[in-house]
């Protein structure tokens, strides 16, 4: 489960080293077209500021551009950004509500107003700065940096990404920092003289582990037919033309 940023200090703790990655980096751009082709069946990311909707994990609302959850705190944490830019905008007054509903997948308090809402800000470009914001301050850039200190190149950048957007940047079994140390436990990463395919099928394993034990997310394919597909064309540097399949729906990037 996502957990506050509290826990970020948990799972990042090494620093990049150019000597390791040696492809271009991962860009936001194609990371969140991966992203969105696997949590809204688009390549338009740009369209899911508005996106929210209860899709029955059991943490209350998803919403946003990478999935912030009311029960899990980062969506209350985008809120209260946004506020601290924007004191009186539409979300303002559901802060106690966001706040009482942390850690539970309640709506109480929040509803078709709250929803009617969120809806109305993603038209604020300080609410989808607020959005950016987090993702990369949260997600985004500690799975960057956290790769390259791996010795990951693009494709492992975009498997770290993706596996702290699902599963949260915590330290325990379930969340990106038991995903790692799983993995670390069978392969040796690229930073420490391992090979990189090796120890990228090692974390898709591990990864694939964690999401088989949660109903909502027992469909591994943003997995199995999207990173293992470019992994199997040894595709590290994530070059397109990019070809991936979803949910059984097909994505291409030219």
């Amino acid at each position: 489960m996502k957990l506050r940023v509290l826990l970020l200090a948990a799972v990042v703790g090494l620093t990049p080293s150019p000597a390791f990655a040696s492809g271009p980096d991962l860009g936001t751009d194609l990371a969140m077209r991966l992203v969105s082709s696997a949590e809204n069946s688009s390549l338009d990311w740009h369209a899911q500021y508005s996106y929210l909707e209860d899709i029955g994990d059991g943490r209350g609302y998803t919403g946003g551009i990478i999935g912030f959850c009311s029960g899990t705190g980062d969506m209350l944490a985008v809120v209260e950004s946004y506020t601290a830019a924007v004191p009186a905008n539409a979300l303002a007054r559901f802060l106690p509500a966001l706040r009482a509903v942390h850690g539970t997948s309640s709506h109480a308090g929040l509803g078709p107003a709250f929803a009617a809402a969120w809806s109305s800000a993603a038209g604020d470009p300080a609410f989808r700065a607020a959005q950016d914001s987090f993702r990369d301050r949260v997600y985004f850039t500690p799975a960057v940096t956290q790769a390259r200190a791996d010795g990951l190149r693009a494709l492992g950048q975009f498997v770290y990404f993706d596996a702290m957007v699902m599963h949260g940047p915590g330290a325990d079994a379930s969340s990106f920092g038991g995903i790692r140390r799983a993995a670390l436990a069978r392969a040796v990463p690229p930073s420490r003289g391992g090979d990189e395919a090796a120890y990228l099928r090692a974390f898709l394993d591990a990864r694939v582990a964690v999401m088989r034990t949660e109903e909502a997310h027992s469909d591994t394919s943003r997995v199995d037919t999207a990173q293992r597909a470019f992994l199997a064309a040894g595709n590290f540097d994530l070059r397109p033309p990019l070809a991936w399949r979803v949910y059984g729906d097909p994505f291409v990037v030219t």
